[in-house]
């Protein structure tokens, strides 16, 4: 699904959750410097995410899957992570909900 790339601070919804319900987080940490957007380095596959269990409350960490992101746009060898991707990660599937790290710019590339 083509969109804006994102960074840190970018809200995400696995679903489903660790314990069945989606649980909601947001892109925490991401490992690659080389690439920004208005200062910010853009997400990629392999980013992690802190996720709250949305049964107990208990946070934890996840890493975006490798199966996903963009199927044109790499940095690094990893897959640019963009609005609106569904990518599975641990027991579910991660939408990526935004804001984007700069909406000024569009990734048109098929997942």
């Amino acid at each position: 699904m083509p969109g804006s790339p994102v960074s840190i601070g970018c809200a995400v919804v696995l679903s489903p959750g660790a314990a069945g319900p989606p649980d909601s987080g947001f892109i925490t940490q991401v490992m690659q410097t080389v690439a920004t957007a208005n200062g910010m380095p853009l997400a990629t596959v392999g980013s992690l995410c802190q996720m709250v269990n949305s049964v107990s409350g208990v946070p934890y960490p996840l890493p975006i899957g490798p199966g996903g992101g963009s199927g044109s746009l790499t940095i690094n060898g990893q897959a640019l992570v963009r609005m609106g991707d569904l990518i599975p990660s641990g027991p579910g599937v991660l939408s990526i909900i935004g804001p984007p790290a700069a909406p000024f710019v569009t990734d048109q590339g098929a997942p």
